[in-house]
């Protein structure tokens, strides 16, 4: 009976056999499931692709904007054009201060969630719509180059940040799109002041010393504002993303806010002191190539490993640029090409991007390079090698969770940076792959401007300088000039590497 017994609460090896392989496949297919499968966080949707009733193009936008500019009405305008006195700067001062505190009063969100009021100054058209229309008239003369051989129109595009921004600011309210920022017609009700100088198209296409000449007539013209003279230029938003551009007066300017497409620490383009986080803006450059869109990241063969197409050669931190090339250029699975300029040029970047999982941006002559935005806007997956870079709108987006960040001591060590690419995971790149697609919109430039592109980040950045800028505007308002050599925010933080932050 025992024997019976145990021979009925076994089951026969010919059932526990199956059994056993069912649960181990099982249990291999779940763990492979678990290892390929998108994170469950990932949205199974994401809509990435370009608006028809947007433009994209700066030139295409241009001509637009040119023609429409003739029939635009005037509006309502304060700007200042008489000579003015210290004592017009203080009846402005007052007008300002009694707005200021009728909003501290009237809104219980002020100045936190209130809509950043922006003042446009209608500065005289050689500043502004001159140089718009030299750039219209002259952008097809691919010939004109750099001194190191870059197109000058591809240059101007790459920084046109200033046409963007104006462009928004000054549309119909009928057509903005950008709830937080409105323009005012009236001074007093300005949180800053914005200052339409194309700045790099003067650089480029006026000679040399014509250029200098417009350069001082629009300091001139902006200092004497009695705006300017009330605060000093520290509510003033002045556009100068090209390193070059207004190079020979911009010292004289230092207090306003500053947009840059980096810092360079290293003082070859700026001074010590003239730029510095706390003040200014990092905004991204304008994309060279055309939007990869989730269906092209998502679904594309990227047989490429790491690609780099641009220049070998650069000076001061961009000399990294050929040690890297010696590094890499024997790996069978990475393709690094020297740049060229023109369509041919822009469609083998293009092409190469696509094609690839990662794309090296080391710095160039500057920190920051304009690389950096057409791989992200390509979904490649951007390999940051410039220990000195700045981004644009860090205090929002992160950009660990779209780009790799290497140091350049790591990158130099022999096979370090492929062997590290190859060790991270196909779930790693798909999870970074779904962020480029959506990130991709906040660097998209456009009119009209787009919710949460880039002219709405710089905004939303502006507002978070706000309560600090006016700290500053009224302190220099009451501070004795003569004490500040006596207590300086340089002796109270000895370890500060910027002794004007608080001046």
């Amino acid at each position: 009976m025992d024997m019976a017994g145990r021979h009925h609460s076994a089951a026969p090896k010919s059932l526990r056999s199956p059994l056993i392989l069912f649960t181990l496949l099982l249990l291999v297919f779940s763990i492979l499931f678990y290892i390929f499968s998108p994170s469950p966080t990932f949205p199974r949707k994401i809509h990435s692709t370009l608006n028809p009733n947007v433009d994209y193009s700066f030139v295409s936008s241009l001509e637009k904007f040119l023609i429409n500019s003739k029939s635009r009405p005037t509006l309502p305008d304060d700007t200042v054009t008489a000579t003015v006195t210290q004592q017009d700067a203080g009846k402005l001062d007052d007008l300002i201060s009694r707005k200021q505190t009728e909003r501290l009063y009237d809104d219980s969100f002020y100045p936190l969630s209130s809509s950043i009021r922006v003042y446009v100054y209608n500065m005289p058209s050689k500043f502004t719509y001159d140089l718009l229309w030299l750039f219209r008239n002259t952008y097809k003369e691919t010939n004109n180059l750099t001194s190191n051989g870059s197109p000058v129109h591809r240059l101007i595009e790459q920084h046109s940040i200033d046409y963007w921004l104006w462009a928004d600011l000054i549309a119909p309210k009928s057509e903005r799109l950008l709830k937080n920022v409105v323009r005012v017609n009236k001074q007093e009700e300005a949180d800053f002041f914005y200052i339409p100088f194309f700045t790099t198209i003067s650089f480029f296409l006026l000679e040399k010393q014509q250029c200098k000449a417009l350069y001082r007539e629009a300091l001139k013209w902006v200092t004497d504002q009695p705006a300017w003279k009330r605060s000093e230029g520290r509510d003033h938003i002045l556009p100068v993303h090209h390193p070059w551009s207004f190079k020979s007066v911009r010292k004289f300017m230092k207090n306003a806010i500053w947009l840059l497409p980096d810092m360079d620490s290293t003082g070859n383009w700026y001074k010590p002191g003239q730029v510095y986080l706390e003040k200014d803006l990092i905004l991204p450059y304008v994309a060279n190539v055309d939007l990869c869109d989730s269906k092209c990241v998502l679904d594309s063969k990227r047989n490429i490993l790491l690609f780099f197409r641009g220049r070998l050669k650069r000076n001061a931190g961009g000399k990294i640029r050929a040690k890297l090339v010696t590094e890499l250029s024997s790996a069978d699975d990475v393709v690094i090409e020297e740049g060229s300029a023109g369509e041919a040029g822009k469609a083998a970047a293009q092409s190469g991007m696509r094609k690839s999982v990662f794309c090296l941006n080391p710095a160039g002559d500057t920190p920051s390079s304009a690389r950096l935005f057409d791989a992200i806007v390509s979904g490649c997956i951007p390999v940051v090698i410039s220990d000195e870079l700045e981004l644009p709108f860090e205090g929002i987006l992160d950009y660990r969770k779209i780009a790799l960040f290497v140091s350049s001591g790591d990158a130099m060590q022999p096979g370090w940076l492929l062997t590290f690419l190859r060790s991270v995971s196909l779930a790693q790149i798909r999870e970074i792959q779904f962020n480029l697609v959506k990130h991709s919109r906040h660097f998209l430039y456009s009119h009209p401007a787009q919710p949460m592109g880039p002219e709405d980040l710089v905004w939303r950045m502006m507002a978070g300088k706000l309560v600090n800028m006016k700290l500053h505007v009224r302190r220099s308002q009451r501070v004795v000039k003569e004490s500040r050599s006596l207590c300086t925010c340089e002796c109270r933080r000895p370890n500060s590497t910027n002794p004007h932050l608080f001046s």
